[in-house]
């Protein structure tokens, strides 16, 4: 299937949420858990000032009062109660493919029902643009669960309509999502990004970033990069135009994999200098895993530069 069924994206809320059978109590899952402390963080509403304890953040002392008790004491912050999350997600064409495990654009819904669930959990807004066919369908970041269904909604439905290049679509949707978004949200971009020269990915991605927190997740397949010999082949490049190819030349395929991995190295580079978040998820992996992992490197690069 192209695209996976709604029923598939909603039960996806119990892995995203966790459902402790231990004193009937909701227990938070590592996804959950980690979602929390990577993008929620320290609320910017000051609450108490009080002494402080082993393991508390030492960036956090109030020196004034800590110089007047002559020991220790923290300022002690109150998490923001909600967010604006958004969830941006290409359609297009080229995600209706896959050689292992699935589909890149049943990839992309499953990552952005497990990113919207979590978030929801914990009482964020969430909305989203679903972009790659035709006009753009956007969706105002509202906490209701029935809302955020009508968003998975869209992504369970394929369309025959034409699409601009792969380039030109992201930038547009960039921008959309920039200008209806309020300032400070939280963006996850769910693209093929393979299509995409970091080059041409820059400009918006820096202006976007000024106003928001950008996570980019590249769904990608193992012959994006890893071509098999399977003798002549037609290809058709960004401008239409077909090429014929050769995958039995053994220097041809190894070419491919090279460019491959300098546009990727480019595009690593483009988001550390910009300090944007990056990970990716396979088709033939365990999204839920991969969502995991992605997480866990943020929060690693944030203890890393405390």
């Amino acid at each position: 299937m192209l695209t996976p069924t709604l029923d598939e994206l909603l039960a996806l809320r119990h892995q995203a949420q966790g459902m402790g059978l231990v004193s009937d109590l909701q227990v938070a899952t590592p996804l959950s858990g980690l979602y929390a402390s990577v993008f929620r963080g320290q609320g910017m509403d000051f609450d108490e000032v009080r002494e402080y304890r082993y393991g508390d953040e030492i960036r956090n002392l109030d020196w004034r009062v800590t110089a007047r008790m002559g020991k220790p004491f923290l300022k002690v912050y109150r998490e923001e109660r909600e967010r604006s999350v958004m969830l941006c997600i290409d359609t297009g064409a080229h995600m209706a493919f896959g050689t292992q495990g699935t589909f890149k654009s049943v990839q992309a819904a499953r990552v952005a029902a497990l990113l919207g669930w979590s978030a929801q959990s914990h009482g964020d807004r969430v909305g989203g643009l679903v972009f790659g066919q035709g006009r753009e369908q956007f969706f105002r970041p509202n906490r209701s669960q029935r809302a955020f269904s009508q968003l998975l909604r869209a992504l369970t439905t394929s369309s025959e309509h034409a699409t601009a290049p792969a380039e030109t679509a992201l930038s547009h949707a960039l921008q959309v999502l920039s200008r209806s978004t309020a300032t400070g949200a939280l963006l996850f971009i769910i693209a093929d990004l393979n299509q995409i020269e970091p080059q041409a990915l820059q400009k918006t991605l820096t202006l976007v970033h000024q106003r928001h927190e950008v996570v980019l997740i590249a769904i990608d397949d193992i012959a994006d990069y890893q071509l098999p010999a399977i003798g002549q082949v037609c290809f058709v490049n960004a401008a239409g135009e077909q090429v014929q190819v050769n995958l039995n030349s053994a220097i041809g395929r190894q070419d491919y994999r090279l460019q491959w991995e300098q546009r990727r190295h480019e595009l690593i580079q483009l988001t550390r200098r910009l300090n944007v978040n990056f990970f990716t998820v396979a088709t033939d992996q365990d999204v839920y895993q991969s969502v995991l992992t992605g997480l866990r490197q943020r929060a690693e690069q944030q203890r890393a530069h405390r």
